[in-house]
């Protein structure tokens, strides 16, 4: 029993106490007690007795269930928010991945087209069978056949390349070393893979000179920045 239905209990027990001792001390010729007094006790009994014995216990329940209720609430926002904040971490994240995946995209097809445009720069040049044989090739012919035979743009490298080794004179040897020809090949026998005539055709010492910067160095440009930096290639 709670603190308050005891009191209740008690005024109640006390009320009727003095209901009983009232009409006893009429009947006895006492005094009898005034109806101000008993309608105040009566006031009271009745105030204490309207409060439910278990409000308290309700009013302690309805308090949990709304903090259990704020609780998840909270909780329910703080998971929306993580929820947001990762999907948009990873939407940038798959931005990035896209931008990069394009721009790999758009440098594979420029290295592409770069490498079909040297292709087809090669293919368009002329061979050294296509030209005649001649006694002997003054520097502009030579000069003419080789603008002929190397991609335009490859030909100045490999131009700068010659005039350093060989001033164009296809018949230059370097006494010391033994190199050979255009590009001062050594031994200059190494030219006989291009051609036997190596020895008086210019032609063929070009074709061995392109296929031999192609090979080890890439191309013509390749080869003479190698020289640039190294007085030889």
């Amino acid at each position: 029993m709670s603190r308050i239905s005891v009191r209740g209990f008690a005024v109640a027990s006390a009320t009727a106490v003095t209901t009983v001792g009232a009409v006893v001390g009429v009947a006895s010729g006492a005094p009898q007690a005034s109806d101000d007094n008993f309608e105040a006790t009566a006031a009271d009994t009745t105030l204490l007795a309207d409060i439910p014995a278990g409000q308290h216990a309700q009013v302690q329940t309805a308090s949990l269930t709304q903090q259990a209720d704020a609780q998840a609430n909270a909780a329910d926002v703080a998971a929306k928010k993580s929820a947001e904040e990762s999907a948009r971490i990873q939407a940038a994240k798959d931005a990035k991945a896209k931008k990069q995946a394009a721009e790999d995209e758009a440098a594979e097809k420029e290295r592409e087209a770069k490498a079909e445009k040297e292709r087809a720069s090669r293919s368009a040049t002329r061979d050294s069978s296509d030209f005649s044989v001649q006694s002997s090739y003054s520097v502009a012919e030579v000069q003419a056949m080789a603008r002929q035979m190397i991609p335009g743009d490859q030909y100045q490298c490999f131009s700068n390349i010659v005039n350093h080794e060989s001033t164009w004179n296809y018949k230059a040897q370097n006494p010391s070393s033994g190199a050979y020809g255009l590009v001062q090949a050594l031994p200059g026998s190494k030219m006989a893979s291009a051609g036997a005539d190596w020895q008086t055709n210019p032609a063929t010492q070009i074709k061995w000179g392109l296929n031999y910067m192609n090979d080890r160095y890439g191309s013509p440009c390749g080869a003479w920045s190698f020289w640039q930096a190294n007085n030889w290639y």
